[in-house]
């Protein structure tokens, strides 16, 4: 894959459709001359979801696009005719795309297979028209409701790559090599640390069986907390069921080196650090590797951990690396892969839950329903500011308000509202 069009790290901007404004109308037939009120609801707005899709692997056209928007719903009309409801916005991602809130990082969505998908940002609701608001008493209202605003969210989406098999090394270990030797893939490939500047896939056939295997740039100490190429690449291992650890047979300690990787693999996941790993003692086709060979073996043996001498320059055993990670891959069993995070749980709140509190002077309310009946008011309807009274009496914050002290002429702020209390 081509460095320069691999990005697995994007923060976007996300804004459902605001609803529909409600109609204000009356039946106007012949013969009727005092109809009754006919204005349509207002339309819902668009959501915004975020959708699986198996043709992209890259979030690069995120660098081109930032800000996403659902249409808004239509407004009401006469006759009753409601809006029409705004188109909903799906915005494609890779397979293996993590969704998170980016103000929270509260984990929204682990989107491993084509087609799933999650909504990100609901669309407001639609306005009611006057029709909706007739009663016996008031048989011919002159109010409309505005309609809801759409949500707006930033969303952080991290790409991790899902391969059956993970390779991981230090640096100039001959990840790459081996990805090169064993598979279709063409990673860039030199002989100095961190040529793998993103990670590489590739597929390998072993014995008319395929296997899924990602070259995941070099680990050094460190890594757990960003150091060399760090947290960028970890992740990507997380998605794995088994790894190939790469031992440089060229280094001066292979195991030092070995018990470097485990380390941080450790420190940055548990259940990361606990995948079956098989060892490879690569470059054997150097005088170094053949000397460490026996103490390598010896020592992977005291850990019961599988080990193989190779090259993947020359070819040397990597038939028979493949074959055992076969065999241990399909001994493993089958992962939903979905991301295990702690689960946190909210105890549903009330519409009717609302705040008081003063800033900077004034006294500020806050709360779902009365937040929403305030956007939602025209303000320049004297019927509708009397309704949005009765509302605010009615849920108690009309008394809620006088405990706090409310004097007429203070300013009383609800939403983006300012008020003036009489």
């Amino acid at each position: 894959m081509d460095e320069r069009l691999f990005f697995d790290e994007a923060t976007i901007e996300t804004r459902a459709g605001d609803g529909g404004n409600g109609s204000v109308s009356f039946r106007r037939e012949k013969f009727v001359p005092l109809g009754g009120p006919s204005g349509g609801n207002g339309g819902r707005g668009g959501n915004v979801y975020v959708l699986a899709n198996r043709r992209l692997n890259t979030l690069i056209q995120f660098q081109r696009q930032r800000h996403f928007a659902a249409e808004p719903g239509g407004k009401g009309d006469r006759k009753n005719m409601q809006g029409k409801n705004g188109e909903d916005l799906f915005i494609a991602v890779p397979p293996g795309t993590v969704v998170r809130d980016a103000a929270t990082a509260e984990l929204l969505a682990d989107l491993m297979v084509d087609g799933q998908k999650v909504i990100v940002a609901h669309g407001g609701r639609g306005g009611r028209g006057n029709a909706a608001f007739a009663t016996p008493t008031n048989q011919a209202p002159r109010i409309a409701e505005k309609g809801e605003p759409g949500e707006a969210r930033t969303l952080r989406l991290e790409l991790k790559l899902i391969a059956d098999v993970g390779i991981i090394g230090v640096p100039n270990a001959g990840k790459s090599t081996l990805l090169s030797a064993t598979s279709s893939a063409r990673p860039k490939i030199a002989d100095y640390p961190f040529t793998t500047l993103t990670p590489n896939l590739g597929v390998a056939t072993i014995d008319e069986e395929t296997l899924v295997l990602a070259d995941i740039p070099g680990l050094i100490e460190g890594a757990h907390e960003g150091a060399g190429l760090g947290t960028a690449f970890l992740r990507h291992i997380e998605r794995t069921r088994v790894l190939i650890h790469l031992l440089d047979g060229a280094s001066a300690d292979p195991l030092a080196d070995f018990e470097i990787i485990n380390h941080e693999l450790d420190l940055f996941s548990a259940r990361l650090a606990a995948k079956p790993q098989i060892v490879a003692l690569n470059k054997m086709d150097l005088p170094d590797a053949q000397q460490a060979w026996q103490t390598v073996q010896k020592a992977m043996r005291k850990r019961s951990l599988p080990v193989h001498a190779i090259s993947a320059v020359t070819g040397q055993g990597t038939v028979e690396l493949l074959r055992e990670v076969m065999t241990v891959l399909k001994a493993q069993p089958t992962e939903s892969n979905i991301l295990e995070e702690p689960k946190v749980f909210r105890p549903e709140e009330s519409e009717d839950v609302f705040w008081v509190t003063r800033e900077r002077g004034n006294l500020r309310v806050r709360g779902r329903r009365v937040e929403r009946a305030a956007v939602m008011t025209d303000w320049a309807n004297d019927e509708a500011v009397a309704r949005f009274q009765r509302i605010l009496k009615a849920i108690g914050i009309l008394d809620a308000l006088q405990k706090a002290g409310v004097k007429t002429g203070d300013t009383v702020v609800i939403g983006e509202h300012e008020l003036e209390w009489q």
